[in-house]
């Protein structure tokens, strides 16, 4: 009798062993934290060793890092509408900072698929709390139209240069800060105004759908302003500064401008860890509601660091050893920290050399969901990266343009690096080479000793670039 019990145990053991394999791993709810201008070497894991980031760290140490990952291009809104239309910026439907009337910039069409429609047909509670970009409100590239069930924060970035502004949006409501009308500098710091309602979208997924949230925030992108609290405390008096004069708070101030600061240095240091400070209260967030384990945590920044406002990367070694900044199409330009943590999917401390970079986030969400990809992608899901399973794909090259200062392209081929310039005025113009294997700083320029390799990715440029009636290069 007692074998046959045990017998029947084993049976009904081995069922539920089977049952439980055969069922579907959980699909993970999705943060994309994504940085204003920060630089590859702000971050303490990249090699910032003046300005402490333990909760951005932390992905590293519980996740996995990207060394050799790349932003959409080097400004704001064409890099965003890359990440999220999978498209690098020759196809991308944005691919400049156009500004439009009364209030935004060149809206995102009706016809253009972003990962929030996918995400959102897919299943997924939608939100994005921070900096927009991609169209004004009502437009068809508003937030609301684009995939998002909710959004909090700047329409318009141009707005977004003030830390201190006089209303932000919620959904397609305009959110008047009465404190803050004729320019005050008050309480009502808009980076922990948007903050708090992320938080509180946070909390309230527990036992819920997935969820998508996008936090685009507007740290540590100029003006140089925080709080007078502890962080700014830390870092008070510890530097050398050098004070910036800009517009200042009052009647008289222009919206887009940059305040005046005493401390350039110390302020920019208390805003990058004030950043690291949101991503600790993100991951308190998720530990106390339950979501921890299965939530995919990544951070990245749009493009390298600014130089306006008062801001100096070359002191903080911001581009991390890398040649160029915001604007450049050199690696200090484009590199950008790539960290993602998922304790159900990600070995803890791995890292990783893939050569990637935002058109690859949405084939990637897209697969985590279960959800099919649109046509015409230029992306490549990197699932297999982060979870050590399965054989990762390789671009045979990434390309990047951009549409000020004359023009520029480039293009990477395993570690053939090209660069061309004025290409408004000379689109087949002279090609920049160079080697990153032994020349990650872009200083020798291999053209003259490798004219085929610089002409054929010459060639790539002319083949990746679709003209655009919107952005055109020069006489398009």
């Amino acid at each position: 009798m007692a074998r046959f019990f045990f017998a029947i145990l084993s049976v009904l053991s081995l069922c539920t062993c089977l049952k439980a394999q055969s069922r579907k791993p959980l699909r993970p709810n999705i943060i994309f934290i994504l940085a204003d201008d920060l630089g590859y070497g702000d971050v303490g894991v990249y090699g910032q060793k003046l300005i402490k980031t333990p909760n951005i760290d932390r992905l590293a140490a519980e996740g996995i890092r990207f060394t050799q990952f790349y932003a959409g291009t080097s400004v704001c809104a064409p890099s965003r509408s890359s990440l999220l239309t999978g498209q690098h910026t020759g196809h991308t439907y944005i691919r400049g900072n156009k500004e439009v009337q009364p209030e935004g910039q060149q809206p995102l069409a009706d016809s253009v698929t972003t990962v929030a429609e996918l995400l959102q047909k897919a299943g997924y509670k939608t939100a994005a709390f921070g900096k927009w970009g991609l169209g004004p409100v009502g437009s068809s590239g508003d937030p609301i139209n684009q995939g998002f069930d909710r959004f909090y924060g700047y329409n318009c970035q141009a707005l977004a240069h003030r830390a201190y502004p006089n209303h932000l949006w919620a959904d397609e409501r305009k959110i008047v800060l009465t404190a803050n009308q004729n320019l005050q500098q008050t309480n009502d710091y808009a980076p922990d105004l948007i903050q708090k309602q992320a938080l509180n979208f946070l909390a309230g997924q527990a036992n819920k759908q997935p969820f998508f949230l996008f936090l685009p925030y507007t740290l540590p992108h100029a003006e140089l302003v925080v709080p007078d609290d502890s962080i700014f405390a830390h870092y008070k008096g510890k530097f050398a500064e050098k004070p910036f004069k800009g517009a200042d708070y009052g009647p008289d101030a222009k919206t887009g401008g940059y305040t005046s600061q005493a401390y350039s240095r110390a302020t920019f240091a208390a805003m990058v860890t004030r950043l690291d400070m949101y991503v600790g209260q993100v991951l308190a967030t998720l530990k106390a509601n339950g979501l921890d384990r299965n939530t995919l945590v990544i951070f990245s920044s749009d493009n390298g660091p600014h130089t306006e406002g008062g801001a100096d990367p070359a002191f903080f070694n911001s581009s991390g050893g890398f040649r160029g900044v915001k604007r450049d199409l050199y690696e200090g330009g484009i590199r950008v920290p790539l960290l993602a943590r998922w304790p159900d999917g990600i070995k803890p401390g791995t890292k990783s050399d893939y050569i990637g970079a935002f058109w690859d986030l949405l084939p990637t969400f897209a697969e985590l969901a279960g959800t099919p990809t649109p046509a015409h992608l230029d992306g490549l899901s990197i699932v297999p990266s982060l979870t050590g399973k399965g054989s990762q794909k390789k671009h045979e090259y990434l390309y990047w343009e951009f549409h000020e200062g004359g023009g520029r392209q480039a293009i990477r081929q395993g570690n053939w690096k090209a660069v061309r310039l004025q290409v408004s005025k000379e689109p087949n113009g002279t090609v920049e080479l160079y080697n990153l294997s032994n020349d990650p700083a872009e200083t020798q320029n291999l053209a003259a000793k490798y004219p085929g390799k610089a002409n054929e990715l010459g060639q790539l440029m002319k083949a990746s670039h679709v003209a655009s009636a919107l952005f055109p290069f020069g006489g398009e």
